[in-house]
C-alpha cells in the first residue's frame, strides 16, 4: 500500500473560486435542464395545436359575419 498525501496531510480549504465554480456549473446543469424540457413541451404543444387545427371546421370570417348583420338589419327594417 502506497502512502498518499491525503492521509498524511489536512485537505486545503476550497477556496472562493472554486466554490463558485462548483455553483456555475450545477447552475447551468439545471438551467440547461430545464430548457431541454420546455423546448421538449413546445415542440409537443405545437404538434397538438396543429392536429386540432388540422380536424377544426373553418370560423366564418369577419367580412362574413358583417355582411349577415346587414341582412338582418334590412329584413328587419321593413
Amino acid at each position: 500500500m502506497m502512502a498518499t498525501k491525503q492521509q498524511f496531510f489536512k485537505p486545503t480549504k476550497a477556496s472562493a473560486e472554486q466554490k463558485s465554480e462548483a455553483t456555475t456549473f450545477g447552475a447551468r446543469g439545471i438551467i440547461e435542464q430545464e430548457a431541454q424540457a420546455r423546448e421538449i413541451k413546445t415542440e409537443k404543444l405545437r404538434a397538438l395545436r396543429l392536429a386540432q387545427e388540422a380536424v377544426a371546421t373553418p370560423a366564418l370570417t369577419p367580412q362574413r359575419k358583417r355582411q349577415e348583420k346587414q341582412i338582418r338589419r334590412r329584413a328587419v327594417g321593413r
